[in-house]
């Protein structure tokens, strides 16, 4: 197991605290519920303040209670619960229209993480999982969100990065991804074509948010059996206006139309 620090164990002792039915503690109370030493304890206590973790006010004694920083943390953990809840839901409206596997996935550098994901209704399906973690330029997800980060941050993510090969029609060169992520960007859909999967296709569309980032991406990944281009056009259809679903409970505005 790896080694705990035991500073930052003891920071979050003593924010814990505050789980109980206080809404302030004094230091003396902090070395009494932890039995740390006061010199520590001070420490410990002027640095939670000074990254805004808890507050310090002057009375006849010191008290501290808990600061605006973990109310930002607390609010982002909450957004990210209420995405997923409502990229289940769109991911499940989806997947009913077409029967086919789809996915809700977000970018972590020049990964895919999967944050939802919705079976097939078929006999044959695609084997994935949330939280499943794929080469961003092998999926259409991947190319919907690399297709929306500004041109410096995405010249900075694949300086000098090898782009790996999953199957042989994976892109492996980035003026070919750029020249794609260029189409990506104009049309706000984008395709893989048996990139990240021999047997798969897939097709994807951004989520935008309130300040027109591109936050997420929805998708519909096919086996190449069930694959031909009235099929390709409806699944289009269906992923930008699943993703344009998406945006709008996030806040967000309509995926881009095709030009």
């Amino acid at each position: 197991m790896p080694r705990l620090v035991p500073a930052v164990s003891r920071a979050a002792d003593i924010l814990e605290l505050f789980l109980g039915s206080r809404a302030t503690l004094s230091a003396a109370d902090v070395v009494e519920a932890l039995g740390l030493p006061r010199s520590t304890t001070h420490e410990l206590l002027t640095t939670l303040v000074a990254r805004r973790y808890l507050d310090r006010q002057a009375r006849e004694e010191t008290i501290y209670r808990l600061g605006p920083r973990l109310l930002e943390l607390g609010s982002r953990y909450q957004e990210r619960l209420e995405f997923a809840a409502e990229a289940d839901a769109v991911a499940r409206t989806v997947a009913a229209q077409c029967g086919e596997t789809v996915h809700v996935g977000v970018l972590d550098g020049l990964d895919v993480v999967y944050v939802s994901k919705i079976d097939s209704t078929h006999s044959v399906r695609l084997i994935s999982e949330v939280g499943r973690r794929v080469p961003a330029h092998c999926t259409a997800v991947g190319k919907a969100l690399l297709a929306g980060l500004p041109q410096d941050e995405l010249d900075s993510l694949l300086k000098d990065r090898e782009l790996v090969a999953l199957t042989e029609h994976s892109i492996t060169s980035p003026p070919a991804l750029l020249a794609e992520l260029r189409e990506v960007r104009a049309s706000g859909v984008a395709h893989e074509h048996s990139e990240s999967n021999p047997d798969a296709g897939c097709v994807a569309s951004p989520v935008i948010d309130t300040s027109g980032h591109w936050v997420a991406a929805l998708s519909i990944a096919i086996p190449t059996s069930r694959h031909s281009d009235e099929a390709w056009r409806r699944w289009e259809k269906l992923v930008r206006e699943g993703a344009a679903e998406l945006s709008a409970r996030l806040g967000g505005r309509l995926t881009p139309d095709a030009s």
